[in-house]
């Protein structure tokens, strides 16, 4: 998806309670709860003379989530979004019937140095709202709601859960939460999340029922929800899910939907340049297989 070294998918293995692997999706697991989708973005470092630079794409059936942990995206867009995004906030784009974005290095960090560490994640749209009107938010990182608990730092990125709710519109009950401990600490999440969840390590490691998991890891429970974990010291997790959808979801490229068919037509109006333009962005990914 873009000129940056991703985390690549590896086999998931089935240890103890957990299926685990790298990347969503792989082979045992295509969605967690609505999250179809997870990249983990660098973490690299870019030389003056390389940059972020995904061109105009399109996307349909889905809502796109952007944190970064570290660097700048400009984001721009088919409404006539320009919107830059740094470490801690979030950008979510809900495609809906179709739109086109493309994601590049701010102009004023071109020239220059930077880090690049980020996740990129899909969150496919209820049936009945796939074929919704495209929208943008931008949610700036004070407005994401925080807290401490015994030492833990959190932080609600998306959805609903610990009684909290983020500013983000999300369009199914949903969760994405930052958890970060100093210290070796145990975490009880009993009847806090709902549906089905996983939790990607990005730094540290935890324990769990007598194994130890981590860093680049994605964990997923097979009995719908988290339970109880030890997080080691100095540790950074991400836990995400929700309540999965009835109907399996089709995924080709950066299109997602519940129908073979609404690919096939998302596919043809790509190839026939029938997608709205950025404005001020006239770049053009061509269609896999395609020039």
């Amino acid at each position: 998806m873009s000129n940056i070294g991703f985390i690549q998918e590896e086999k998931a293995a089935d240890i103890g309670n957990f299926l685990v692997g790298r990347l969503l999706p792989f082979r045992q697991k295509r969605s967690i709860g609505p999250f179809v989708f997870i990249d983990h973005m660098g973490p690299a470092h870019l030389r003056e003379y390389e940059n972020l630079d995904i061109g105009p794409h399109p996307h349909i059936g889905l809502s796109t989530l952007t944190y970064l942990f570290d660097g700048a995206i400009m984001h721009r867009d088919s409404l006539g979004t320009a919107m830059e995004i740094q470490p801690g906030a979030v950008n979510w784009m809900t495609a809906g019937k179709g739109v086109t974005h493309s994601e590049r290095t701010p102009e004023y960090l071109r020239h220059q140095d930077k880090y690049m560490h980020g996740l990129q994640i899909w969150i496919a749209l209820p049936k009945a709202l796939e074929l919704m009107e495209p929208e943008f938010f931008h949610i700036e990182a004070k407005d994401i709601p925080r807290w401490e608990e015994e030492g833990v730092s959190y932080k609600l990125i998306a959805g609903e859960a610990f009684g909290k709710k983020s500013p983000v519109p999300v369009y199914s009950p949903l969760y994405m939460i930052e958890i970060k401990a100093k210290k070796d600490t145990l975490i009880d999440l009993r009847g806090v999340l709902y549906g089905e969840s996983g939790l990607y390590i990005l730094e540290g490691d935890i324990e769990s029922n007598g194994f130890e998991y981590g860093s680049k890891q994605i964990l997923i429970t097979k009995d719908a929800h988290l339970c109880s974990f030890t997080m080691k010291a100095n540790t950074t997790v991400y836990i995400f899910g929700g309540k999965p959808f009835p109907e399996e979801r089709f995924i080709y490229w950066n299109f997602v939907a519940t129908s073979k068919e609404i690919i096939e037509q998302g596919k043809e109006d790509w190839k026939n340049h029938r997608f709205p333009t950025v404005p001020n962005d006239d770049g053009y990914v061509s269609l896999p297989g395609t020039q």
